[in-house]
């Protein structure tokens, strides 16, 4: 998904005042400040407010926190593609098909990267206190780093997502989603296909958690 981000980048308008490019990689940096911000706000504020209305302690139960953070990178894939959406009609009402960049700033990417960083703050880190919180007490370090390996397989499908939706969409001399020329492709296509599939996996992930029975644990209210 980061790659895509940056190809997106890529197309755009980098320049910050007359003499300076930022690189499209670069702007992952409000990835990083978003979650710099959104977990002190969640400990300081939604936590508080959440725990009025949920009367648990930490506010949500851990698969509450991952749930919707699941939402929120669905909602995030929504922002990706209008904003695809918004710079492909911007290509073709000013033919810039074969423009290298085009002008529309790389700003507007910023949105996005703020939802991410939102969205790692609910269900990585939810997902690392419940592997830790729920594993057996003797399997706690290898149930954390099982958690994290769970990132590394999330790279990997998505790289074979990629390649599968290329060989489809290349067929019949077709340039496909992705083809190197972005302004000719349809990437907002596949952000809706992601959309659709983070959809799937939080129903699924609402199917399953719902039979999922909390392991005690000593000082736990509610």
């Amino acid at each position: 998904m980061s790659t895509l981000f940056v190809l997106q980048g890529n197309t755009m308008d980098q320049h910050m005042g007359p003499n300076f490019r930022i690189p499209s990689a670069s702007l992952s940096l409000f990835d990083t400040l978003s979650v710099i911000f959104w977990t002190p706000v969640y400990d300081r504020i939604i936590v508080q407010i959440a725990r009025k209305y949920t009367g648990h302690e930490r506010g949500f139960t851990q698969l509450q926190r991952m749930g919707i953070g699941l939402v929120l990178s669905t909602i995030a894939m929504i922002v990706v593609g209008i904003l695809e959406v918004i710079r492909l009609n911007y290509v073709r009402r000013h033919n810039y098909y074969d423009l290298e960049y085009i002008p529309m700033s790389i700003f507007w990417q910023v949105p996005q990267y703020f939802i991410v960083g939102c969205v790692e703050v609910f269900t990585v880190i939810g997902q690392v206190e419940f592997f830790y919180d729920q594993a057996p007490d003797a399997m706690r370090g290898l149930c954390s780093a099982l958690a994290l390996t769970t990132v590394a397989l999330g790279n990997y499908l998505s790289t074979l997502l990629v390649t599968i939706v290329n060989n489809l969409t290349t067929k019949n001399g077709n340039l496909g989603w992705i083809p190197d020329n972005m302004n000719r492709g349809h990437l907002d296509y596949f952000y809706w296909l992601l959309a659709i599939l983070s959809l799937l996996n939080f129903l699924v992930y609402l199917w399953i958690s719902k039979s999922y029975t909390y392991k005690k644990v000593a000082g736990r209210l509610g």
